[in-house]
């Protein structure tokens, strides 16, 4: 990181050049002016991050140099130095635009708080936009995956979570991109200088499970021939990502639960737990309900890691993020295959658009990698794309097919979002009660459970609607 730049004005040469020593010895890198002439000569050209003044300078008045250092920049933190007789000058100062004032004499422990207290939001504001700029970088998240609505809605709810301790449980497809967005959350929490330490909980064998997750001390069985230490003390400050955790068999499950309710682990073969700070951020493509009914999940470990869960859609379910993420891919592949790679034809981009996507963002860039690999030219066209799930000359759905299926799967989801009231779901479409009925008489519809049902409830819709209609 840039070292912090301070301004520091005394006409003290004795104090100056302590408190000046003081900083040096903090890190940080310092100008040092006897009067404030020399100080507002010095701001003009150079960048400071903050600024100390004494109130009272020989022949001028340490108000009038902190409000001229406002001026050339503005939101400086300015710490005005005061003896004990001087504080109502340094509240006034305070008032006029300072961040705040120290009495003296000081000591490093209270000038070393002070300049803390005011660099911080400049820090925050940095760090902030260092880890807008490293998201970007390396999951390209601005640019790529959040022009869909389904993919904003889930970008804010991982902003809205990202900065708390809350354990996460992330559902998705395989190839949806859960790691990408675990990593995403620890970049943009308070663990972000922290470690991220991932494990697939499908690629360990049961027996080496207990040790790989909290370490075992010498001795503890026949292969320990000396201490190791597990993902939990690897991830101490930071964020444990446990991937495919619906494979964690039954009898690490009840330990697991331990650790994340105590925050603490006890070694393989050691006497005494140890204490951990981690954030658990666990991963499933299985349905972890079923897998409780089915007694292969333990129902209180599933509620304890499931506080926010947050579901990551297929592919298929955001079409309007396939063509920027085929872009992001290409310009990527062309640069390690050191080729020249400008875009996609209009068919090969088409059939970007209607392939089916089953191992969703993963099979995309696979896809797209092999075809920059292959291709002789600089635009990709459809020969070298897979077709999946649908044929090379596929056509968009009839307008009154795609309106239809458009319908049925609206009105489930308004149903499903109001519990199956009907008054409620019909506020939401921007429809009179009665034309709502008739809409889920059309697809079979029934609001308690938005499945497809005919039989005398239907019936029922069926009267009760032309009841209303008959009344308008």
């Amino acid at each position: 990181m840039e070292q912090e730049h301070i301004l520091v004005i005394d006409d003290e040469e004795g104090l100056l050049q302590l408190v000046k020593m003081r900083l040096n010895a903090m890190g940080f890198a310092v100008t040092a002016c006897t009067n404030g002439h020399d100080a507002v000569s010095a701001a003009k050209v150079n960048r400071f991050d903050l600024a100390i003044t004494d109130l009272r300078l020989r022949g001028e008045d340490g108000l009038d140099v902190t409000e001229e250092l406002l001026r050339i920049h503005p939101g400086l933190p300015v710490i005005i130095l005061t003896a004990h007789g001087s504080i109502p000058n340094a509240v006034e100062a305070v008032q006029r635009g300072a961040f705040g004032y120290l009495t003296k004499p000081f000591d490093d422990k209270e000038l070393k708080l002070k300049i803390e207290e005011g660099l911080s939001p400049q820090r925050m504001t940095r760090e902030i936009q260092r880890l807008k700029s490293l998201v970007n970088e390396l999951y390209g998240m601005e640019n790529v995956v959040a022009r869909s609505p389904a993919m904003q809605r889930l970008l804010q709810q991982v902003v809205q979570v990202a900065d708390s301790d809350a354990t996460m449980l992330l559902f998705g497809e395989t190839g949806t991109g859960k790691e990408v967005f675990a990593r995403v959350t620890h970049a943009n929490s308070r663990r972000s200088k922290g470690p991220f330490v991932a494990l697939n909980c499908a690629a360990i064998p049961e027996t080496l499970f207990e040790s790989e997750l909290f370490g075992h001390v010498r001795g503890a069985f026949t292969s320990a021939l000396g201490p190791k230490k597990g993902l939990f003390q690897s991830a101490h400050g930071g964020t444990l990502f446990l991937d495919e955790i619906g494979e964690m068999p039954l009898s690490m499950q009840v330990k697991l639960l331990r650790a994340v309710q105590e925050r603490e682990v006890r070694e393989v073969g050691a006497e005494q737990a140890t204490k951990v700070d981690v954030r658990i951020i666990a991963a499933t493509n299985k349905d972890l309900g079923e897998a409780v009914k089915n007694g292969t999940f333990r129902n209180d470990l599933y509620y304890r890691i499931s506080v926010v869960p947050l579901f990551i859609p297929p592919l298929r379910d955001r079409r309007d993020d396939i063509p920027i993420l085929a872009q992001h891919f290409l310009v990527a592949s062309a640069k390690r295959a050191n080729k020249e790679a400008r875009g996609f034809t209009p068919a090969a981009l088409h059939r970007l658009v209607t392939n089916l996507w089953p191992g969703n963002v993963r099979e995309l860039e696979n896809a797209i990698e092999k075809a920059v690999v292959m291709s002789r030219q600089d635009m990709i066209t459809p020969d070298l794309l897979p077709s999946i799930g649908t044929t090379p000359d596929s056509q968009l759905k009839p307008l009154t097919e795609a309106k239809e299926e458009f319908e049925k799967t609206y009105l489930k989801n308004v149903l499903q979002l109001t519990g199956g009231n009907i008054s409620r779901a019909a506020q939401h479409a921007g429809r009179y009660r009665a034309d709502f009925y008739k809409m889920l008489k059309k697809y079979g519809l029934h609001p308690s459970s938005t499945k497809v049902k005919a039989g005398p409830e239907v019936e029922e819709m069926e009267e009760e609607a032309d009841l209303t209609e008959a009344e308008r």
